[in-house]
This record gives structure tokens, sequence and C-alpha cells, in this order.
């Protein structure tokens, strides 16, 4: 299994850690022995990377840009970039998922910017515009989408890679949320929407929209 590199000094430190909780607390062998392990195994899972190429590129195809379930998906006001009506699809990501954010279009990286905020669970209706989060523009060809990293109660580590002007591939690795969270992904008022509510999607697997 590829671990990707936002876990190793997580999972290093884990291992020390439980370790050293075993060797001292040898009066609750084999329990402690057990539970640790299952713990352990959990901070490993959470920082799998696995390979994912796009099967087929296509920028007028908007890809998931991570993994989880489909929460949202309605017009509302993107107060932030565009200023005006979007289609808002958001994916809540749990701790379970694959935490790597993926471009869901080529282009260049027009806007890019890191909002200090609360920790909102991820689900709240403010966790968009009140929580810690970073908001990231992708253009291409007159083609444009926002995205938005939310970090959450459990997940407060948001990490993004680019900065404006940056050019991307579609499928690029762009961010990384630790322990799960939400991606907001702000498209134009004609896309054709690929997904419903409750749906689980891949990044990188599964299409979100056409633009």
């Amino acid at each position: 299994m590829r671990l990707h590199r936002e876990g190793f000094l997580i999972i290093a430190l884990a291992l020390v850690g439980l370790g050293l909780l075993n060797y001292f607390l040898t009066w609750a062998q084999p329990f402690l022995a057990l539970v640790s392990l299952v713990l352990f195994g959990l901070i490993v899972q959470f920082f799998r990377n696995p390979v994912r190429k796009i099967p087929t590129l296509n920028n007028h195809w908007v890809y998931a840009p991570a993994d989880g379930q489909v929460v949202v998906i309605e017009n509302t006001e993107e107060t932030e970039y565009f200023k005006d009506a979007r289609i808002q699809i958001s994916i809540f990501m749990s701790p379970l998922n694959v935490h790597v954010n993926r471009a869901p279009i080529g282009g260049k990286i027009a806007y890019a910017k890191y909002h200090p905020g609360k920790y909102l669970v991820a689900w709240h209706p403010k966790s968009s515009t009140e929580n810690e989060r970073t908001t990231t523009v992708i253009e291409d060809q007159g083609r444009s989408i926002l995205l938005r990293q939310i970090a959450g109660a459990v997940a407060r580590r948001i990490k993004c890679y680019v900065k404006k002007q940056d050019a991307v591939a579609q499928g690029e690795e762009f961010g990384f949320i630790k322990f799960g969270s939400r991606v907001d992904v702000f498209l134009p008022l004609d896309a054709n929407i690929k997904v419903s509510i409750g749906q689980k999607v891949k990044g990188n697997r599964d299409v979100l929209a056409e633009i």
C-alpha cells in the first residue's frame, strides 16, 4: 500500500507512542496490544495514496476531486470569487476515505487563498464560509471551476500544494485534508450534473458534471 507523505511523521510518532505505551503498561496486555494494533491500522489507512489515473482525459468532464459521499447539490450564490450564482456540489470525506484531493479539470490556477476559521462539523450549513478552508479556482479556455477544501471538527489540517499562476493537469494531486472533512465544487449553472445526492464517488474515477 502506497502512503502519502503527509502521514509519514504521524505514522512514525504513532508507532513510537503506542510501542512505549505497550512497553510500560505490560499489565494491560493483551487487550492494550489489540487496541494499539487496531488504532495503528486506522492511522495508516488514513494516509493511503492509491495511484489513480484518469481513464479519459477530457476537460469538459469535471471529475470528482475527492473520495466520499455527495451530500449537497444545489444552486447557490458564490460570494468569494465569481460573485454570482453557481451549482454547488459537496463531497463529504469520512475518516475511512482516501484524503487526497485531485484536480477535476486541468488548467491554470487563477486564484488560491487560505482562510483561517472555525471547526464546525463538516455538514454544518455554515462550514463552507466559516470554517478553516482553502479556495482554489482552475481556469481553462473559458471554463472555470472553484474548489473549496473545508476543515471539520476532526480534520484540522488542510494542505494545498498549488498557488496562483501554477499549471495543473487534470487528475493531478493539488491538496490533502488530514482525517477527512469536505470538498465543495462550484460549477456554472449550465453544467450537466452526472451525480446524485447520497452517491459515493472516487477521485479521478467518477464524473461529477459536464461543462
